[in-house]
């Protein structure tokens, strides 16, 4: 299975705007230069993380983007969810309907346990503990102990 760069990117930049909360609103040709992408891609990836209230722009020579929630507050499905239209391995998990061999299908099940679980998971990872790890206090093992917690 591969994420798309819509996914990947989406992530780093909103780690991007957690980890600079405290500076205001951060310009986009700075994130973009910071995480080395393209600044036009990145200003497709804001259009449905605005939308679905995780950012907000401001306008003005002091303007660019902020978080609309506190980090600890926005966790990793949200951030996918908001950028991804399905975030299921395939189709038939969540249109049953879009399959002739939905019902009598033996790996329809295995690809719904798949997508429930990553789901889970990711609900359980916060875009502060993503940050966290991004400024070097913190390491991947710190997120899967915190998801214990």
């Amino acid at each position: 299975m591969k994420l798309s760069t819509r996914s990947r990117y989406g992530v780093r930049l909103m780690t991007v705007l957690a980890r600079r909360i405290s500076d205001g609103p951060v310009f986009l040709k700075d994130i973009a230069a910071a995480e080395d992408l393209s600044e036009k891609y990145l200003s497709l990836i804001v259009i449905p993380l605005r939308a679905a209230g995780l950012i907000r722009s401001i306008r003005g020579a002091k303007g660019g983007y902020v978080l609309a929630r506190h980090p600890a507050e926005i966790s990793l499905r949200d951030i996918m969810a908001a950028v991804e239209e399905d975030m299921n391995l395939v189709p038939c998990v969540k249109k049953p309907a879009s399959c002739a061999r939905s019902a009598s299908c033996a790996t329809r099940d295995v690809w719904e346990r798949l997508s429930n679980t990553m789901t889970e998971t990711m609900s359980g990872i916060t875009l502060n503990q993503l940050a966290g790890v991004a400024a070097g206090k913190g390491s991947p093992q710190r997120i899967a102990d915190t998801e214990k917690e």
